[in-house]
């Protein structure tokens, strides 16, 4: 279920309903079932209505079974007992609408700037034109900078230090947190599908957390998770111009340098290491302590330990000789023309 400090549900909505919105097959007699929510696969229940889009995902309808899947038609008949298949040609499509449909995020649309439904503890300093969302709350001795926004439920601990030009949204922060100005804390991470008439954004209802001590430099980006939550550990420190997308969960003690962009579902370890515009493809695993050096392209799983460079990236002792190996043949080719 989707943080309810950050969405509302606008739900139920009937099984037919939600087959008028999105052009899936139900199955006859149950026009009436309610649903009230979206969730993934693994995390269904009564109520809730999820996806499959191949047979690697069955599994997981064990766990929960949901009360109705988007599904294509090859796989609606082996949906657990009593969850009942919508047939579509693009389940992940059909599921973007249905999760718009009985989710919306909370927006601050009062008069105040600062919401009188907002919790500040004593000792908060706000700055000129800064605006405060309600149940939004904010820890005592941190300082927010001009024309930052808190969006509606965000939480910051205490002592934090917040720049100017700020924008925070559903999103989580712990004690002495520091965000230099410019910063996008939980915008919606990068998420398209194709739709009847076209890509289709598809919504992204989790959250941003960062745990005590995180520092995210200046003009840098934090996507909210899809589903799932984005998250950075303790004490990790992110320079300016750094991306950071969706699912993503980094641990503790890291330093990420600048222009470095991690893409979605990147699990990184402790102590781990990012030189500047480092890129990391989407749903690696890099292990405690790995470091990749300046412009490395990551595509692979980093074990633990080791150092890696280059693109496509690779142990850094692999990668400077091949290096080496390439600029003694482009010399002796050189030679041999002229």
């Amino acid at each position: 279920m989707p943080d309810p400090r950050f969405f509302e549900s606008t739900g139920p909505l009937s099984l037919e309903a939600v087959c008028q919105l999105t052009g899936a097959r139900a199955p006859d007699g149950q026009a009436d079932m309610a649903l009230d929510r979206v969730a993934i696969a693994s995390r269904g229940g009564p109520g809730a209505v999820v996806f499959v889009t191949g047979r690697s995902f069955l599994e997981d309808l064990q766990r929960q079974p949901p009360s109705a899947c988007f599904v294509p038609e090859s796989l609606a008949g082996e949906l657990p007992a009593g969850c009942a298949p919508l047939v579509h040609r693009n389940p992940h499509g059909a599921f973007a609408l249905a999760a718009e449909a009985l989710h919306a995020p909370r927006r601050h649309l009062g008069a105040d700037p600062v919401s009188p439904e907002a919790r500040l503890e004593p000792g908060v300093s706000l700055g000129p034109g800064v605006v405060v969302g309600p149940d939004a709350s904010i820890g005592a001795g941190s300082v927010i900078g001009p024309n930052t926004v808190i969006g509606p439920g965000v939480a910051i601990g205490r002592n934090c230090r917040i720049g100017s030009n700020v924008s925070i949204g559903f999103a989580l922060l712990g004690d002495r947190v520091k965000v230099l100005s410019g910063v996008v804390i939980g915008e919606a991470g990068f998420g398209a599908t194709a739709g009847s008439t076209g890509l289709i954004d598809v919504p992204q209802l989790g959250r941003v957390i960062l745990q005590d001590g995180v520092t995210i430099g200046a003009g840098s980006a934090v996507d909210r998770g899809a589903f799932e939550d984005t998250v950075i550990g303790e004490n990790t420190k992110l320079d300016n111009l750094v991306h950071i997308a969706h699912n993503v969960r980094i641990g503790r003690n890291c330093v990420i340098a600048a222009q470095t962009g991690i893409a979605g579902s990147v699990t990184i370890g402790d102590g781990c290491q990012f030189g500047g515009q480092a890129g990391i493809a989407d749903h690696l695993t890099i292990g405690d302590g790995a470091r990749i050096g300046a412009s490395g392209g990551v595509l692979k799983n980093v074990p633990a330990g080791e150092t890696w460079a280059g693109f496509p990236a690779k142990p850094v002792q692999r990668w400077l000789r091949e290096v080496a190996w390439l600029s003694r043949a482009a010399g002796v080719r050189s030679r041999g023309g002229e």
